[in-house]
């Protein structure tokens, strides 16, 4: 895309070139600075230290490297840090969700930089439901040492025993006792405990099973790491990969002991936080993936020139089979940004909750939609696609495991589909009315015609049926 803005020549460079112009006309000042200053973080601290910081994992697996921690403290210092705070915390930047999500891309572009902002999952989620939901003990507590990136958090809700995409199924047991809660259940996938950075597990448990409203069975409580009887079994990979220094941890709660006081918001209302969590977080997920599309595009670029690879010598991006290809990746990642702009300004607009459908939207076709990306671009490096030779294996790798890090794609598609189903009256009454002036129509014409075998008719309108 390239365009010229007498407006303002910086939208002619990355990473405004990308963006629609309707977004550029909402962008403010100081989100401009910011978004600026956010791509040249990324383009200078981060992608030259990918292997550097490769490395330091690879001598510790589970410490955070030394990089890091000082890409977080020169971060902090030039005021990237907490980007995507709403503007409700005196810390916030004030940015939209719009706002964020060009930063959010922009930090897509490797893995872990928006680590280095104190801006990655599931941190950001953490943080926003902390604030939202906890009282002035429990935000000293955990909450001001998450935002000063003193501590790390993790949130300890699916288990191996249940089916994921009905969370009302969770059987974590929190059983109240006295001034304590004593804990029994497995979890899955919070951060490992092994890094000595985990402090704080965020845990969704059933305390109240009798109860005939599902909706009010489970709590959140606040688990410190260290808790007596908390064990972590082992870190799962995902496709393969540890994701070291922070990883999926397999965990056993066996009469784990909190007090009454790291309750959150009140027993049995763990699903109205659990809601109140999840809509921006998948916006953010979502825009971190058009930024590793776009590094993989790029690496395909790169890949469709190399005067070191030519079949019948020729470029591989002088085949038209491979001009195609660049073609459609290219309107295929051009397309999830505005899927996922129009989820972030309409959350901007008309809140989370009214954004849910462009939320589902967002989350069921820009992961799916992505790994398809990533794969073509491993296939035009062909045997070498598969290896370390690019970042491309853990860059689908990410768009893979997104798919289901916020629930499975069926269980969104559901929603969406039963959503839809909601509008059948509506669109009944709409096409009725269509066979009604088409009946006054017949008589102003003198039309008494036999309608023709295959020829259209009204009669597939189906008269309302009972709810089920």
């Amino acid at each position: 895309m390239s365009r010229k803005s007498p407006q303002n020549p910086l939208f002619d460079a990355q990473p405004f070139n990308r963006y629609p112009q309707w977004l550029l006309n909402k962008l403010r000042p100081q989100a401009i600075s910011l978004i600026q200053r956010v791509h040249a973080w990324v383009e200078t601290e981060c992608i030259p230290a990918e292997q550097i910081m490769k490395a330091q994992v690879a001598q510790s697996r589970w410490e955070t490297p030394e990089l890091m921690r000082q890409l977080r403290q020169k971060a902090k210092s030039q005021g990237l840090w907490n980007l995507f705070l709403p503007d409700h915390f005196k810390e916030s930047p004030g940015l939209t969700n719009l706002e964020y999500s060009c930063c959010a891309e922009i930090m897509g572009r490797t893995y872990w930089a928006a680590q280095t902002m104190n801006c990655h999952a599931p941190e950001t989620g953490n943080i926003e439901l902390l604030a939202k939901y906890c009282n002035d003990a429990q935000k000293k507590k955990w909450l001001k040492p998450l935002m000063d990136g003193d501590f790390s958090s993790a949130y300890s809700m699916t288990e191996p025993d249940r089916a994921s995409s009905d969370a009302t199924n969770i059987a974590c047991r929190a059983t109240r006792e006295g001034d304590e809660y004593v804990i029994n259940g497995r979890k899955l996938y919070g951060n490992v405990k092994w890094n000595a950075d985990m402090k704080v597990y965020i845990l969704m448990a059933c305390s109240d099973p009798e109860n005939p409203d599902p909706w009010r069975r489970h709590t959140m409580l606040l688990v410190p790491s260290d808790s007596k009887g908390l064990t972590m079994k082992r870190n799962l990979t995902i496709m393969g990969y540890d994701h070291a220094p922070e990883g999926h941890g397999e965990y056993v709660y066996e009469n784990v002991r909190v007090p009454k006081e790291n309750v959150i918001l009140g027993e049995g209302r763990a699903f109205e936080i659990a809601q109140g969590r999840l809509g921006p977080g998948r916006i953010h997920h979502c825009m971190r993936l058009i930024g590793q599309c776009e590094r993989a595009y790029e690496l395909a670029l790169l890949r469709c020139k190399d005067p070191r690879k030519l079949p019948r010598g020729k470029y591989i991006g002088d085949f038209d089979s491979n001009i195609e290809r660049l073609a459609t990746m290219r309107l295929e990642i051009d397309a999830m940004r505005l899927v996922v702009l129009n989820a972030a300004d309409t959350m901007d607009s008309l809140g989370n909750k009214a954004g849910r459908y462009v939320i589902a939207q967002s989350k069921i076709l820009v992961p799916e939609m992505a790994a398809k990306i990533v794969d073509e671009c491993m296939q035009l490096y062909g045997g070498q696609g598969l290896t370390q030779h690019t970042p491309l294996p853990e860059i689908w790798t990410y768009a893979r495991f997104v798919r289901v890090a916020d629930g499975p794609d069926a269980a969104h598609r559901h929603q969406v589909g039963r959503d839809q189903l909601k509008g059948f009256e509506t669109t009944r009454k709409r096409h009725l009315a269509y066979a009604d002036k088409a009946r006054e129509l017949r008589k102003h014409w003198a039309f008494s015609g036999e309608l023709e075998d295959g020829e259209f008719a009204w009669d597939y309108i189906p008269p309302s049926g009972p709810k089920l």
